[in-house]
């Protein structure tokens, strides 16, 4: 009889959890979205990029924000948890019963466990390749674009030993007007 009521104490605590922690990882992931976002709003906005290659570039950020997000994620989730629980005074009735407090944190603990292993795997397979595909996504847009990443008014100096100024660019993206070419000397 006691078996089954620790069950019931189990699912309790973990779908307590569980909510805060989806609704806290997805505002964290909004947040550092939007970090990334901010750091790469000139290269994107206002370039001509097709909105289904700016969602998945969206999208392959997206697993690089994961790793930041999930240790904040696991601490809100936590302390929202236990102190709704200790709030409806849930945690003392739990005491009252003589459940010790590592006994009602075990659940907790395992779904810990497997989100540690997961993140593991996560961290090793998924973004090394979503990494890769981002930044040959964006090299890939400033190749086929050449004015993608030159701004009217400006020195551009990633090519070697060429500093190039645009005095007027299209809104096509491609199309550039009073261009001045200037021969860098190679620094020894």
């Amino acid at each position: 009889m006691r078996l089954f009521r620790l069950q019931k104490i189990d699912k309790l605590v973990l779908k307590s959890y569980i909510g805060p922690f989806l609704v806290t990882f997805a505002l964290s992931l909004f947040l550092f979205l939007m970090q990334f976002l901010w750091k790469y709003i000139d290269e994107l906005v206002g370039k001509g990029i097709p909105p289904l290659t700016m969602l998945k570039l969206i999208w392959l950020s997206l697993a690089d924000l994961v790793p930041m997000a999930l240790p904040l994620t696991v601490m809100v989730a936590g302390l929202m948890t236990f102190g709704n629980l200790s709030e409806s005074f849930e945690l003392v009735a739990m005491k009252a019963n003589c459940i010790s407090l590592l006994r009602i944190l075990r659940p907790v603990f395992v779904f810990m466990s497997i989100l540690v292993v997961s993140n593991f795997i996560f961290l090793n397979y998924v973004i090394p390749k979503a990494n890769l595909e981002f930044k040959a996504m964006l090299l890939d847009l400033r190749k086929k674009k050449p004015a993608f990443n030159i701004d009217p008014g400006q020195f551009y100096q990633q090519i070697e030993r060429v500093a190039i100024r645009v005095g007027e660019k299209e809104k096509d993206n491609e199309t550039v007007r009073d261009v001045l070419i200037y021969q860098r000397k190679q620094d020894d």
